[in-house]
């Protein structure tokens, strides 16, 4: 019986070899974008999932309310760690990471080699994380000074192999040479891991002024006890503010209790979020790397799925448009016994045959194009994530989850057809109405259109990102590295490539506007005596001379730093928002007030007021921040004019070479930097726009083989008005208005649609664009012109026709 459904499944495939061949790419189409996304997906909610300890752990995030400004960070201050797994016994363990010091200079035979993936740990690192061992015991391996861990990649780099790296020692300069002993050697760390180090250094090394609870640069992690409620042991963070931030807080500050901060509309809280949330539910200011965003994991799972059903809608469609083809068929079949079930099996493993081997193309599609995919997508998935248990499992399940679901509706619909009324002739009475079949085109031209509409704002935010004014001129700077050069080496340098015709200003820049620089902030007071009431937090950037000028911001009122005022070494310049926060109405001449570590005063004088500019991503708002005058020589910015930039670039570099042959030349260029920061959004530009054009191709893919049937399903009719005088137009008009009436039902259920979506996540901008009217005008003229495309390959056909030959057998 089954061999006998099969093969008049395959005959039928063949006989309608048009419609057949649509329905497989349409399919197969479908299938592919599904796999790839289904892969994104699974790649995405992996993360941080491989530890042991995984349900156990988690990180403190610090959220700060003070003065008006507000800062969310992932990090917290050095003995909070310490201090909870020795009050609270829920505490099992804790680490702490510390990144704050950016890439080091390793050695490499005679060359120094700069890397990023390092970073200072606690010799309970691996007691809380689990990272492989291949050579040495990590938990014992940190607990000495100068001693460091390093992965798989990193010993082969170094030492050739992981055999040979155990006991060597690495060489690192950072204003001078340290060398650290290899103890350890691990695997390298997971993609799919919000941290990725090469590179684990012994804590004992790091130069910090350990034990202030309100200086926040740690990445700290705890393991609690099995069954700990976490959002119940949060609760305990308002003890431990009150029994150690409070008497530091008082130091600086005159304040008696928790309660004077709090009613000045202040806030300093902690909190704790589940190691596998951080990548996809994290957002937090000074986090370890760029992390992920379960609103795109959702966003995409949906658009997986809506191609998907497009795809079987246009099967839908196309099976059920050729009904007719099929009605004496299954009039003898039932006037022969055959029972409705039969006929519905029959039909459904037609479908299911048509899935099967549409599923096969998508798998050849998926190997061809999952490189390319990676690419765009900032990803390394490889193939082997097909063969997981749990996804090849899937990926057999699916097209027997697929052929049903997009077979079912055909299958009753056919077997539903009455035998009398359909060998009389009478097929109309045979057959339901095509109201489902006007649904499903609807359902395919609104996924669509919000698709577009989706993928146009996605690339006019991009653009307004690229154009808006920051209140800085990110062109034609260029940054050097200078963190492996002496100080006196530093300004030797500086001073020489100045001279260069093609440098218009030069400065030291350690603090430059753009996510992932260094970051400084500090609390101030507008009186001598710093209350809840008087004091505010910001930004606190040490700059030079020509730091405005390089950067391209704007002075607004008053001066710039100058040689010529001896007084400028307790200067200081705020931007707008600082300004706003001091409640001063002419801010120059004003003072402002610091307390140092030793309980001193500091007075600051007002000196200019610079024009408030994006120091952080655009979807914060510009934060309070002030200029003065200090070291930051640990990068050098250069602006220049000249179109030969590989020329400018060598001649800088020969001058660094010129110092010492050994340490690596690095340089970023601002605005690349600044670019950079929307990575994350580039990505999901490109993926939608890739993904909305194939969802269109396999809409119109539907739409055309639909046009196609109902043109030769009419060929009668269209010959019969071109004899009573119909012209061309007006054929063509007949046969396209049906289709025309539901894209344009269809656009209007997809605007609303598309509006509130799109609104939604531009809220996740400060500064964002304005949904134009002309958007929702131009994804409607855009759909109704493929769709009037594809559409009049058969209509013109079907109306130029000669009428004879469609006539000639009546």
């Amino acid at each position: 019986m089954i061999r006998n459904y099969l093969k008049i499944a395959w005959r039928n495939l063949i006989k309608n070899k048009g419609i057949t061949f649509i329905n497989i790419i349409g399919l197969s189409l479908g299938i592919c974008c599904f796999i790839l996304i289904a892969l994104f997906v699974t790649d995405e909610v992996s993360y941080d999932r491989f530890h042991e300890k995984a349900d156990q752990i988690y990180r403190i995030n610090s959220d700060i309310l003070f003065g008006g400004t507000e800062i969310n960070m992932a990090v917290t201050s050095d003995p909070m760690g310490a201090t909870l797994k020795k009050d609270y016994p829920e505490v099992e363990e804790y680490a702490r990471i510390y990144a704050s010091e950016g890439s080091r200079l390793i050695r490499k035979g005679t060359e120094f080699i700069e890397e990023f993936s390092v970073a200072y740990v606690d010799s309970t690192f691996f007691n809380v994380f689990t990272f492989p061992a291949l050579k040495g015991n990590p938990r014992t391996a940190l607990q000495e000074p100068n001693t460091t861990v390093i992965s798989e990649k990193a010993a082969i780099k170094y030492f050739g192999s992981v055999d040979q790296a155990i006991g060597k020692t690495l060489e690192v300069n950072n204003n001078g040479k340290t060398l650290f002993k290899v103890t350890a050697v691990i695997k390298d760390m997971p993609k799919n891991s919000h941290f990725y180090l090469d590179f684990l250094f012994s804590m004992a090394n790091v130069n910090y002024d350990f034990g202030n609870y309100l200086s926040h640069n740690f990445h700290t992690y705890l393991v609690l006890k099995d069954g700990t409620d976490y959002k119940k042991f949060t609760t305990n963070f308002k003890e431990v503010v009150a029994k150690y931030l409070l008497p530091q807080i008082s130091q600086y500050m005159e304040v008696k209790s928790m309660e004077d901060i709090e009613a000045s509309g202040n806030k300093i809280e902690y909190s704790l979020i589940p190691l596998k949330d951080i990548h996809l539910h994290s957002n937090q200011n000074i986090e370890l790397s760029a992390n992920g965003s379960i609103k795109y994991v959702y966003i995409f799972s949906a658009v997986a799925l809506f191609i998907l059903l497009i795809a079987c809608t246009n099967f839908m469609n196309l099976t059920t448009a050729r009904s007719s083809g099929r009605a004496k068929e299954v009039g003898i079949r039932k006037v022969l016994g055959t029972e409705k079930k039969s006929l519905v099996f029959q039909f459904l493993s037609e479908s299911t045959m048509i899935v099967v081997i549409a599923h096969g193309i998508a798998i050849l599609f998926v190997f061809l194009s999952l490189d390319w995919f990676n690419n765009i997508a900032g990803k390394e998935i490889s193939l082997k994530a097909l063969l997981q248990p749990q996804f090849l499992a899937f990926l057999i399940l699916l097209p027997f989850i697929v052929g049903p679901l997009a077979g079912i509706y055909p299958a009753f619909f056919l077997s539903k057809f009455q035998p009398i009324s359909v060998l009389k002739g009478n097929l109309a009475k045979g057959m339901n109405k095509n109201s489902l079949r006007n649904f499903l085109v609807i359902f395919q031209f609104t996924t669509s259109i919000v698709l577009i509409i989706g993928t146009i704002v996605v690339y006019q935010q991009l653009k307004h990102i690229q154009t808006t004014d920051v209140g800085f001129n990110k062109d034609q700077v260029m940054i050097v590295e200078n963190s492996n050069l002496s100080d006196e080496t530093r300004k030797s340098l500086k001073s020489e490539i100045e001279q260069f015709t093609e440098v218009k200003s030069a400065s030291f820049a350690g603090y430059i506007p753009v996510s992932k620089s260094a970051r400084s902030d500090t609390t101030f007071s507008t009186e001598v005596v710093a209350t809840a009431d008087n004091g505010f937090n910001m930004q606190y950037w040490r700059t030079d001379y020509n730091y405005i000028e390089t950067m391209g911001m704007e002075l607004i009122a008053g001066r710039n730093f100058s040689r010529s005022f001896g007084t400028d070494s307790t200067a200081i310049i705020l931007n707008e928002k600082a300004v706003a926060l001091t409640g001063f109405k002419n801010p120059i001449g004003k003072k402002l007030y610091k307390s140092t570590d030793n309980n001193e005063k500091i007075i600051y004088t007002i000196i200019g007021v610079v024009k408030n500019f994006n120091f952080e991503s655009l979807r914060n708002d510009v934060g309070p921040l002030s200029l003065r005058l200090g070291d930051n020589s640990w990068r050098t910015a250069y602006r220049f004019n000249t179109s030969d930039v590989e020329g400018f670039i060598s001649k800088i570099r020969n001058k660094y070479e010129a110092v010492s042959s050994e340490l690596s030349f690095t340089y970023n260029f601002l605005d690349d930097s600044f670019l950079d920061m929307y990575q994350q959004e580039k990505r999901i530009g490109t993926i939608a726009l890739i993904f909305t054009v194939l969802a269109v191709i396999i809409a119109a893919l539907g739409l055309f083989g639909l046009a196609t049937y109902i043109a030769e399903q009419r060929t009668k009719e269209i010959g019969i008005r071109k004899v009573l005088g119909a012209s061309t137009a007006i054929i063509i008009k007949i046969l396209s208005r049906d289709f025309i009436k539901l894209i344009v039902f269809a656009f209007c259920i997809a605007t609303p649609i598309a509006w509130w979506f799109m609104s939604s996540w531009l809220r996740d901008f400060a500064f964002r664009i304005q949904l134009n009217w002309w958007v929702f005008a131009l994804t409607g003229i855009i759909t109704l012109l493929v769709a009037i495309i594809t559409l009049s390959f058969q209509t013109i056909k079907a109306a130029i026709a000669n009428p004879i030959k469609s006539l000639k057998t009546e």
